[in-house]
């Protein structure tokens, strides 16, 4: 019998909480963007030019880093309250080595860490 390796992704464009479906508890690393409300202000007044480069490349260097620790995992569900997970999701349908990982994604509000865990429990108990 096959070990199917469970993760939950909550996130928005700041930050990603990755729950790793473990016998109680589960396990969550916070990934944070480097792209902070900060840095498109310091860009934006070098030039905007500057701050669309800036826009474009510390977002993709952040689901880079969330797709690393996807890699080792069968089933993966993206949820938050933002688009950020679609971003990740297309990126991630758009290489190769994510082709055998079923990922789906679902809308929610904005949860506590509980909420999410809750959420996480439920949905692969569901499958």
């Amino acid at each position: 019998m096959k070990i199917t390796k469970d993760l939950g992704i909550c996130m928005d464009h700041a930050s990603a909480h990755i729950m790793e479906l473990t016998i109680d508890p589960i396990n969550t690393k916070n990934i944070v963007s480097k792209f902070t409300h900060q840095i498109k202000e310091d860009a934006l007044e070098k030039s905007e030019k500057h701050m669309h480069n800036k826009e474009q490349h510390e977002p993709l260097e952040y689901d880079k880093e969330i797709a690393s620790g996807i890699r080792n995992y069968d089933d993966v569900i993206l949820f938050g309250p933002t688009d950020a997970k679609l971003e990740l999701f297309n990126l991630l349908k758009a290489d190769h080595l994510f082709a055998n990982i079923k990922i789906e994604i679902k809308e929610t509000d904005k949860m506590t860490e509980n909420q999410e865990h809750a959420f996480v429990n439920e949905y692969f108990s569901k499958r």
